[in-house]
């Protein structure tokens, strides 16, 4: 909140503040109840390009994550290399169903990468330049994805209006990168 002048903060000033402050509130809940009418359950679908695994699983309905999605979701976007699992971070989940609303699409999400265990990170950095020693993969925190039915560079554009993590785009690779670190760009 911005410093306020005392000499002009008077009783006026103060409703003014808290009539705002009521009307923000209000507006916001309001908006909120809308949004969980309108979507009353949150879904997504994946296809693992290395397993070959499909699912479209519910992992959030009225208001609620629900275990056994989020089991299924952990899952199918293992360390595909040694099988380890880890919690994927609820807020990439979110991104993921907001991209895939904001695209219009009704395709999975095709997965290159999901979440990547210390030990295959490290043996992916020995063969290429192109990934982070403190990779969020290793956090459940990033994806490596392309959708079917949407253009590369589309899908770019989608993620980076989003504004919520780390968009890197790698045309020769296929891929989009996702992750819910701090907002930034890059091209591979």
């Amino acid at each position: 909140m911005a410093a306020v002048d005392r000499k002009t903060f008077n009783r006026r000033n103060f409703l003014k503040l808290a009539g705002g402050v009521v009307a923000t509130s209000a507006a916001s809940r309001s908006w909120a109840k809308g949004l969980a009418s309108q979507h009353p359950e949150r879904s997504l679908q994946f296809y693992n390009l290395h397993t070959g695994e499909h699912i479209q699983t519910p992992y959030w309905i009225e208001g609620e994550y629900l275990d056994e999605g989020l089991t299924q979701i952990n899952n199918v976007l293992r360390d595909h290399r040694n099988g380890e699992i880890m919690e994927i971070d609820l807020g990439l989940l979110e991104m993921l169903h907001d991209l895939q609303l904001k695209m219009d699409s009704k395709q999975p999400f095709h997965v290159i990468s999901g979440y990547r265990s210390p030990q295959t990170n490290a043996m992916l950095r020995q063969n290429s330049s192109g990934v982070a020693k403190k990779s969020l993969h290793m956090q459940g925190m990033a994806i490596d994805i392309r959708l079917p039915d949407i253009h590369l560079p589309d899908l770019k554009v989608g993620a980076l209006s989003l504004k919520r993590g780390g968009v890197g785009y790698y045309p020769r690779s296929d891929f989009v990168h996702l992750d819910v670190g701090r907002v930034r760009t890059w091209n591979g």
